[in-house]
């Protein structure tokens, strides 16, 4: 069940107009929000709009941003939006596998078997908690990470430095996010870039995840799918290489190519641009 997409494009659960117009966003998938973009008085009319659109369909995934389980708000989230068939949830401010089960539950109620991506250093707690709790569960798809929560709850005044780069509590916490991701076997999804029209910036920051090993990334605004999709996607080159590096180490422990020797690490590497390719 795990969410191998590239691109996940936020969408406020309250607004017909920005669903109907992500459904030709090139996205991957859509995350339907419940949470942050819905104010606490138009909580019941987005979770009836959001249902209403699920039940619609749309080409690519969706899943449903549910309220923090702190604020009672979840469970009526999950039960209302269900009868749509949505394709996961998202689970915002979790703090550890006990919340990811308790969500599971949820879902199960309500008769889905569908998996969760989790926002996992929203609290200062979740940040201590990937550092010595194992996040594995059945229905765990993905680890994504988010600075703004955590700013907060650390009271810091900002998360990069001059130079746009993170701050070093930020730059752990989506270190850790990505190796939960990976110790768990799921998708590692990185944190949205917040710098609206600032399209080189995207690019820059998407290749880097790309290279870190991040599998995919959040979108807050349709412009930037295309951008991001381009980034997480193995290029011609990539993928040639790959294959032949496939093809060199068939049957071997160790092989040269190029001049360079190669043995599991670099099969493991090229396994994982063809992999991409497939999904």
């Amino acid at each position: 069940m795990t969410l191998w997409h590239r691109s996940f494009l936020f969408v406020p659960g309250d607004s017909a107009h920005k669903q109907d117009k992500a459904r030709g966003s090139g996205a991957d998938a859509l995350i339907l929000d419940l949470e942050d973009s819905v104010a606490a008085d138009a909580k019941d009319a987005a979770r009836t709009q959001t249902a209403r659109w699920l039940e619609e369909g749309a080409p690519m995934a969706r899943l449903v941003r549910v309220n923090a389980l702190s604020t009672g708000r979840t469970a009526d989230d999950v039960a209302q939006t269900a009868p749509g068939r949505p394709d996961g949830y998202v689970l915002p401010k979790c703090e550890g596998v006990t919340d990811i089960a308790a969500l599971a539950a949820m879902i199960a109620q309500a008769g889905l078997d569908v998996p969760i991506l989790v926002i996992a250093t929203e609290t200062v707690r979740a940040v201590r908690r990937l550092m010595s709790q194992d996040w594995a569960h059945p229905a765990l798809g993905g680890v994504t990470w988010g600075a703004e929560d955590l700013a907060a709850d650390l009271g810091a005044l900002a998360n990069r430095d001059a130079h746009g780069d993170w701050l070093p509590p930020f730059a752990l916490a989506r270190t850790l996010a990505l190796l939960a991701a990976k110790d768990s076997g799921v998708a590692a999804i990185d944190g949205p870039f917040t710098g609206l029209g600032d399209t080189m910036g995207l690019q820059a920051a998407s290749r880097a995840a790309f290279t870190m090993g991040f599998d995919g990334k959040l979108a807050i605004h349709p412009a930037q799918v295309p951008t991001i999709n381009r980034a997480f996607t193995p290029s011609d080159d990539q993928i040639a290489h790959a294959r032949r590096v496939v093809d060199a180490m068939s049957g071997t422990g160790v092989a040269a190519l190029d001049g360079q020797m190669l043995d599991q690490p670099h099969l493991r590497q090229a396994e994982r641009i063809l992999a991409r390719t497939d999904r």
